[in-house]
């Protein structure tokens, strides 16, 4: 008669095995939706670091996040199955005690045990200890992987057929593009967070920075370049530099545009020191000393030249100073090793540069009266504003390429958030600019 019974409800031994089936697949599908997790959200820099220090777990996550698709294509493809297998598993159970009623009872039951114990519960674990648990699982991962992957090579074949069925074609992604843009949002995000200074994030950004921008950007223009005239006088050469903040001054001949050396203050030095001694009380006569004879050879670089590539020229050469040209040979500036090393630690300043300006500041309307030669990096830093320079290096440049023409003083122009009134114009040049956002 018990027999019977149990036979009548389905308690079998048939049921207890398919019970233990069921149970042991909701292991295995947590396994799986951890080790997905765990393995995404590992960190690759700290499992290098782990790797480094002798972890094996930490070598093997490391090979099989490197590619990626494959990796989440095997565990993917082995997590829909042992899920799909279990609510079948479920459903013929339940049909068995309820009849057709089970199929709703199977739903709702595989429902709450798979999103509590097969996905929320082995997630949240996963993100928690990321870089642990993807030591662990790296092994059996790494087997489930290398089982599975003519499967995955094939629904990775279907997949692309039908994306580009839709014109969707798979790029191959800068992988050291990706990586200093993820640099670079988690350093943002760290100063959103309060985790770095603002001063911290700008050097640090500003070094990820110096492969994507140009010379051009930060270069000192050709207008304001201190140059000595070949044919001057040695005396006046010599007072020249004596007077100047610069240690290295180009030398032209002729016409500003053709430099055909660059005198450094020491070389002078040297120079003037080697010369004839006066015989009586008196200044030393300077009329032998040949100035291009000091004068070093011209070093020049095109515009277009990125600041990283510049800055390992500059250590290459050992120099630090280089005159930029455009694409014509025409001159169009000059730029220094410490520019390029002030667009990552900030504004360098010793006991002969002229007094840097002050922060800017508001006035009672809350404009901020800026230079219009200021660059737009530069007042963004000071500032922690977001104007874009992409299209100019200045604020004024800005303002004149967003309004398509030369403004006239009294002007005003609202875009990028942000309201601009020209301040101050000279002749064609946008001197000075009332600034401020444009919700005030």
């Amino acid at each position: 008669m018990e027999n019977a019974a149990a036979e009548v409800v389905g308690f079998d031994w048939g049921f207890w095995l398919t019970l233990g089936a069921i149970v042991l697949l909701l292991v295995i599908s947590a396994f799986f939706s951890g080790s997905e997790t765990a393995l995404t959200a590992a960190s690759r820099g700290k499992l290098h670091a782990m790797a480094d220090r002798g972890s094996n777990g930490a070598k093997r996550a490391l090979r099989l996040t490197e590619d990626s698709e494959r990796l989440i294509g095997a565990v993917l493809l082995g997590n829909n199955l042992v899920n799909i297998l279990a609510a079948s598993l479920a459903t013929s159970l339940l049909l068995r005690l309820y009849g057709e009623s089970g199929v709703a009872v199977a739903t709702i039951v595989m429902t709450l045990l798979v999103l509590v114990f097969a996905e929320v519960l082995p997630k949240t674990y996963a993100i928690l200890r990321s870089e642990q648990a993807a030591q662990m699982v790296s092994l059996p991962v790494g087997i489930v992987v290398t089982v599975l992957s003519p499967f995955v090579g094939a629904v990775q074949i279907i997949v692309r057929g039908i994306l580009r069925l839709f014109g969707i074609r798979g790029a191959e992604e800068n992988e050291a593009q990706a990586a200093q843009e993820e640099i670079a949002g988690a350093i943002a995000l760290g100063h959103v967070e309060g985790m770095f200074e603002r001063e911290h994030r700008d050097r640090l950004l500003g070094a990820l920075d110096l492969q994507d921008r140009e010379v051009e950007e930060i270069m000192l223009h050709r207008s304001e370049i201190e140059m000595i005239d070949a044919s001057s006088t040695p005396q006046d050469i010599v007072d020249q530099i004596l007077t100047s903040s610069h240690t290295r001054l180009p030398v032209f001949k002729d016409n500003p545009e053709n430099i055909v050396g660059v005198i450094h203050a020491k070389d002078l030095l040297r120079a003037v020191n080697k010369q004839p001694r006066p015989t009586m009380a008196g200044s030393q006569n300077l009329d032998k000393l040949k100035i291009l004879d000091v004068a070093n050879k011209p070093y020049f670089v095109p515009e277009t030249t990125t600041l990283e590539d510049q800055m390992h020229e500059f250590l290459r050469r050992r120099t630090h100073f280089a005159l930029v040209v455009d694409e014509y040979g025409a001159l169009q500036g000059l730029i220094t090793l410490e520019d390029i090393i002030e667009e990552i630690i900030g504004e360098i300043t010793d006991e002969h540069d002229k007094i840097s300006p002050p922060p800017p500041s508001q006035d009672e309307a809350g404009n901020y009266l800026i230079e219009g030669g200021m660059t737009i990096r530069d007042l963004n830093r000071a500032l922690d504003w977001s104007l874009p320079d992409e299209e100019a290096n200045t604020i004024a440049g800005l303002v004149i390429h967003e309004a398509q023409m030369i403004p006239v003083t009294g002007q005003v122009f609202s875009f990028h958030g942000f309201r601009f009134e020209i301040a101050k114009r000279e002749q064609n040049k946008i001197t000075q600019l009332k600034i401020r956002p444009s919700a005030l």
